[in-house]
């Protein structure tokens, strides 16, 4: 009976997308066991500026590093944890607590993803030397090119996704911090796998745009079709 109304409220939680990401059963379980546990008077708001702030860790622990010490990358870690919580939680507080705001929050999200993204390439770009720069440039014109194909999809289909296959916000969180490990220890595998993720993205953008295009012919020519 009890793992029956744990799943019930998970659905309830989540039942504004699909997730399709690798560690979504795990997310899940973490984000319902906390939402549960969030004092009343932290709001959804709160939460979201949370996330942000980790954002600015992240993007603070570049520029410490570029100007001090390389070790100072680790504290992109615990500013990634901290994304995730007020990334994760803010609409899914919304719904626990049954007052979900979907368009307010949809705009909000999609506002503060995009300002974080500028935010974490600027550091980024202070780290990195000569024309490694333009790969911080390159993340943040790609993942932008991401959340428009992510809008396109949804005005599309009326399916809204945050994930790329097995990938989502928290898999790529993780990558990075793993990168950023590694750069501490050995200098040059930030550069090189911001190298790599770029052309990763590009291509994974391209073949998501040809995808969408497909498909909306074949809804043009559908509609095209009923009314003749």
């Amino acid at each position: 009976m009890k793992s029956h109304k744990h799943s019930d409220l998970i659905k309830t939680i989540f039942s504004d997308r699909a997730r399709t990401n690798l560690l979504k059963k795990q997310e899940q379980k973490a984000i319902t066991w906390l939402v549960q546990r969030i004092p009343p008077f932290i709001t959804s708001d709160f939460l979201t500026i949370t996330g942000l702030f980790g954002n600015m860790i992240v993007s603070g622990s570049f520029i410490l590093a570029s100007f001090f010490d390389r070790a100072y990358l680790f504290l992109g870690l615990p500013g990634f944890l901290i994304s995730w919580f007020g990334d994760s939680l803010d609409g899914r507080l919304a719904y626990y607590r049954n007052k979900p705001m979907r368009n307010y929050g949809f705009t909000l999200d999609l506002t503060i993803d995009w300002i974080s993204i500028i935010i974490i390439g600027f550091g980024y770009i202070i780290y990195a030397d000569g024309i490694w720069e333009l790969f911080g440039y390159g993340f943040v014109v790609m993942y932008g090119w991401e959340m428009i194909l992510a809008l396109i999809r949804y005005r599309i289909t009326g399916k809204y996704s945050i994930d790329s296959g097995i990938m989502g916000p928290t898999e790529v969180r993780i990558v990075i911090s793993v990168i950023m490990i590694a750069e501490v220890f050995q200098p040059g595998s930030l550069i090189y796998s911001a190298c790599l993720v770029v052309v990763v993205l590009f291509l994974v953008n391209i073949t998501d745009t040809i995808k969408l295009l497909r498909i909306a012919e074949e809804i043009d020519k559908k509609e095209l079709k009923e009314k003749s």
